[in-house]
């Protein structure tokens, strides 16, 4: 081996031990903030208060869940949460895929004030009154589509699919035209298909928008049977710091520290246990729009 050679080779071995080694503390890093809130919730009340940062509780309790858990509503915010997730992830997918191949194709008429009015939407929107009133007028107040409806559409993943439409041959389109397609065909057939990473990213990106759910909820549901699981944790963490809310009735109550933490895991664990599922596509899907040599 020549010298030169040698000493690329060694530069090498030395650029990704020391990449590994920053990308290994950097996720270390990320990874312990995580690692304190799931100890702290399943630590005893004597180890929550003597100990202000956990990371392996000596002494085991499930005290914090069993307070969590026996909120009477709690099952039924839930339910509502995951029809809320999933209808409204589905219905988000299905008009945004459609409008970005729309605003993709660029025989569209009107297509760039279409595109400057979505653009415009990410910089300036009507408030939260208006809004209100918007919804008000729709009869969506104390509905579950009020949840729904306001958000259907995000600007920004709206672009993001929009630009992998964008991407693709136009020679798929007009090939499949020349088949005997119509635009419904070329996009059911050959574009959805093409565009999986594309969905699967965005179809998180929606589900996590519509499980944190919480503005909305406030806003537009008066009937705190329909209020979503969100909700009914923050109403939790009143009761564990001695204020009055809805839907919680336990005599004892654990430490605060801990019923906050539990909460955390509950209202994230769905999404971290959703996330593997869809990583591989994700993954590609995080790349849309980058700059490819």
């Amino acid at each position: 081996m020549s010298p030169s050679r040698k000493r690329s080779s060694v530069g090498s071995l030395l650029f990704h031990a020391a990449n590994n080694t920053a990308l290994a503390l950097i996720a270390l890093i990320c990874l312990v903030p995580f690692l304190n809130v799931f100890a702290s919730s399943f630590a005893s009340t004597q180890e929550v208060v003597s100990k202000k940062f956990i990371l392996f509780p000596t002494t085991f309790s499930l005290d914090a869940y069993r307070y969590v858990l026996s909120t009477p509503t709690l099952f039924k915010g839930l339910a509502v949460s995951i029809g809320v997730t999933v209808i409204g992830t589905v219905v988000s997918m299905a008009l945004t895929a459609l409008m970005a191949y729309g605003l993709s194709r660029k025989y569209l008429y009107g297509r760039d004030f279409i595109n400057f009015v979505v653009v415009f939407s990410m910089l300036f929107s009507g408030g939260m009154i208006p809004t209100f009133l918007v919804v008000k007028y729709f009869g969506l107040i104390d509905s579950y589509w009020s949840m729904i409806v306001p958000v259907a559409i995000n600007a920004f993943n709206l672009i993001i699919m929009r630009n992998f439409f964008q991407a693709l041959p136009e020679g798929l389109e007009e090939s499949a035209k020349i088949d005997g397609s119509n635009d419904f065909g070329v996009f059911f057939r050959i574009m959805l298909p093409l565009a999986i990473p594309s969905i699967a990213t965005i179809s998180l990106f929606y589900a996590v928008t519509y499980w944190n759910t919480y503005t909305n909820a406030i806003l537009y549901l008066a009937d705190s049977a329909k209020w979503p699981i969100q909700v009914l944790l923050r109403q939790i963490v009143l009761v564990s710091s001695g204020m009055q809310a809805e839907g919680t009735s336990v005599d004892v109550i654990p430490p605060a520290q801990t019923i906050k933490m539990a909460v955390i895991v509950v209202a994230t664990a769905p999404m971290l246990i959703a996330y593997p599922f869809v990583q591989k596509h994700f993954v590609k899907g995080a790349l849309l729009g980058a700059v490819k040599g």
